[in-house]
């Protein structure tokens, strides 16, 4: 049987299972391209595990939907 290996962000607390599979505190797992284009890119924190270095190619559907037709 293969370990499951965990790692959590000293930071934002997301856990990372496996490497790869994000575990979002809310919603469904993701991957750490998900996490880089919705947080870590902000947050930009010493400590964080997903670096940019570690982020592989970030599409469309990485970051979050601009909604359309709101006016204020």
């Amino acid at each position: 049987m293969d370990t499951l290996s965990l790692q959590v962000c000293p930071v934002c607390s997301v856990k990372i299972e496996s490497g790869e599979k994000v575990l979002f505190s809310h919603g469904k797992p993701g991957t750490r391209e998900r996490l880089y284009a919705r947080v870590c890119q902000y947050a930009k924190k010493s400590g964080c595990i997903n670096t940019s270095v570690d982020a592989g190619t970030i599409t469309d559907d990485d970051r979050y939907l601009v909604p359309t037709g709101i006016s204020c």
